[in-house]
């Protein structure tokens, strides 16, 4: 699934347009962003949660070249499923 067929997805159950389909989905994707930019969780009921974890400064190496390469920290998104989703896919 892709965002046009979750778009579909939207415009079949609320009717409408799908350009205004469009939006709604453009408008929650673009929250979850903002509010991960800003530090906070996003909790979804029933589907997870949306945080933001700092990755350590860590030494890495270059598979062509082998030289050692310093990586620096840096902050990565990360996703926590919830009870019902995992029980939903098993």
């Amino acid at each position: 699934m892709n965002k046009a067929s979750i778009v579909e997805a939207v415009h079949a159950k609320i009717g409408g347009t799908k350009v205004q389909a469009e939006q709604a989905v453009d408008t929650v994707v673009d929250s979850i962003i903002n509010s991960l930019k800003q530090g906070n969780e996003v909790s979804i009921a029933g589907l997870g949660i949306f945080s933001v974890k700092t990755r350590a400064a860590r030494t890495a190496r270059n598979p062509r070249t082998g030289e050692s390469i310093q990586v620096p920290s840096m902050k990565v998104p990360k996703f926590r499923a919830a009870k019902g989703l995992k029980d939903a896919v098993k």
